[in-house]
């Protein structure tokens, strides 16, 4: 998934040890755009990504990649918002796919075809001249139609 905003904030980093080895978590907040503005926060886990989060400035635009996941726990659920890039935005230019994943490119179009001259329906034939024995019942003394 895809959101844009501004950055507002960093969070503090986390590291610790595991037994596949050290890691390191961070953070950060983006305020949405609109009527409404919403403060947003992710999570990034790793050396790289936390690079990626630092190199950028406060209050200028980005674009973030995300994975939302949610988990439970003790009958509560729990939702993280993992981000997997975040880059600069540059109004009027389409930010760079993110890494793994890409749209299914698009059918070629074929050109278009000359336009169709629509005719309106012919009038159907009167009842009387599909079926001789039809008598309507207009053209009769009688003021049933059966």
């Amino acid at each position: 998934m895809e959101i844009s905003g501004r950055l507002i904030k960093i969070l503090q980093e986390v590291r610790g040890e595991s037994q596949r080895g050290p890691w390191v978590r961070g953070g950060f907040v983006i305020e949405t755009d609109g009527d409404y503005p919403r403060q947003v926060a992710f999570t990034t886990f790793g050396e790289d990504r936390l690079a990626m989060v630092k190199s950028i400035a406060l209050n200028s635009p980005v674009v973030v990649n995300f994975n939302p996941e949610s988990r439970e726990y003790e009958g509560r659920w729990y939702t993280d918002l993992r981000c997997s890039r975040i880059q600069n935005y540059v109004p009027g230019q389409m930010p760079p796919a993110a890494t793994g994943y890409s749209w299914p490119a698009a059918a070629p179009v074929a050109p278009a075809a000359a336009p169709v001259q629509m005719q309106p329906p012919a009038a159907p034939a009167a009842p009387a001249a599909q079926n001789p024995s039809f008598a309507s019942p207009l053209n009769s003394d009688e003021d049933l139609p059966f």
